[in-house]
């Protein structure tokens, strides 16, 4: 497989950063970024920017008409394999063996099984196309769409915030503020693109958040309630109709309450269905085992969240915490992304509240691995994206 050596691996790592610019606004469709290479030096640019729009390729194909670059003396770099059939737009393939272009770099196959086989549909045209360049990285980049196209499951993001000792709160449950203003307004832009937003009970009690998007700008207008994110919670917990939350009393239509199903079938439930927040009964299941005191039930968030998807139409799914929530998400590969900004502050307190907790691993090899796909700084903070280290595992099957 190409690795970073390779003469057009900068150049798709060029084509992923633009692509990202659009990053949750394709759904359903996939982000990707294309270019048309002269001389090792990108000479037009195309990205796909939205369902009912043109596909990166035909718009790089247009750029490059505008600029008056000829495509038959350029090589074609695309972060994902063009498509082959007729959608709302036409097939990708047709537009680039109209174009002239000759060579075809490609970064990942197409998972979609009724778009697949762009590439080898080209080689029969007499096209070199070459798959695989930064694989890694276009794989994430379409990794929302890979989890539609292969789960029942929304694409989960989970977002943390911690101390340099892994703290994400003060042994009393206070915890603001531990990141950055920037941090924080990160947070509401991220939140803008959700369809749910998902805390655990914890949480919700000591925080008595709102869970919505409170900022706007010429990309992200402030939105009003019916364009903001479901808040979901996933508590035993279940609070009283009137008691005094945010989410009960000024956002109750547009809240979830995961519980269990003897707690969903109780008195509490129904009263706050009556206020309007729509609770629902998970399954138990076997927890990590907390140190010293074996394994604990919780509920099986992955049932809920097959749930959203399947009955809300939740694409998207932000989990803001707390640590033992984001935990299981991680341990069931149910979390695709991870965000974790810290701040340079110290607790030094071994009663404070960790970011994690609740699994009893013997030795390190145990650990969940994670590896790091991006760093970057938030005000003060330092964000850290990472994803599982077993997360698309790129074979060399069909390359070439």
């Amino acid at each position: 497989m190409p690795h970073a050596d390779h003469p057009y691996f900068t150049l798709m790592l060029q084509a992923v950063e633009l692509a990202l610019e659009y990053k949750f606004r394709t759904r359903p469709n996939p982000c990707v970024g294309a270019l048309l290479v002269k001389d090792g030096i990108a000479a037009a640019h195309g990205v796909h920017k939205g369902a009912g729009f043109p596909h990166a390729e035909v718009e790089v194909l247009e750029d490059a008409a505008r600029k008056g670059v000829n495509p038959a003396e350029c090589t074609m770099l695309v972060t994902m394999e063009p498509c082959r059939h007729q959608g709302r737009t036409p097939p990708c393939t047709e537009a680039i063996l109209a174009s002239g272009v000759q060579r075809l770099i490609v970064g990942t196959l197409d998972p979609n099984p009724e778009a697949s086989g762009g590439a080898e549909f080209l080689r029969s045209r007499g096209l070199f196309v070459e798959v695989g360049i930064a694989e890694q990285e276009c794989l994430d980049l379409i990794d929302d769409f890979i989890t539609w196209q292969t789960t029942d499951l929304p694409y989960v993001l989970l977002k943390l915030a911690g101390t340099l000792d892994g703290r994400i709160a003060a042994r009393t449950g206070h915890s603001r503020w531990i990141s950055s203003p920037e941090s924080r307004e990160m947070t509401h832009r991220l939140r803008r693109h959700m369809q749910a937003v998902l805390v655990g009970g914890n949480t919700f009690y000591l925080d008595n958040p709102e869970l919505t998007c409170r900022i706007g700008d010429a990309h992200l207008p402030e939105a009003g309630e019916e364009a903001q994110p479901l808040a979901v919670v996933a508590t035993s917990r279940l609070p009283d109709a009137g008691q005094n939350m945010h989410l009960i009393q000024h956002r109750a239509t547009k809240t979830i309450v995961w519980t269990t199903a003897a707690a969903a079938a109780g008195t509490k439930a129904e009263a706050l269905r009556r206020h309007g927040v729509r609770v629902i009964g998970l399954p138990s299941k076997a927890g990590p085992a907390l140190r010293g005191r074996g394994m604990r039930a919780e509920l099986d968030i992955k049932e809920g969240l097959v749930g959203l998807r399947r009955d809300m139409d939740c694409g998207y799914v932000l989990c803001e915490g707390g640590g033992c929530l984001g935990l299981s998400l991680l341990d069931m590969g149910l979390a695709r992304e991870f965000l974790l900004h810290l701040a340079p502050k110290i607790l030094g307190d071994n009663e404070a509240v960790p970011i994690f907790d609740g699994r009893a691993p013997m030795h390190i090899d145990q650990a969940l691995q994670l590896r790091i796909t991006d760093t970057a700084r938030c005000g003060s903070d330092v964000m850290l994206a990472l994803r599982s280290a077993r997360q698309h595992d790129a074979k060399d099957e069909g390359r070439g």
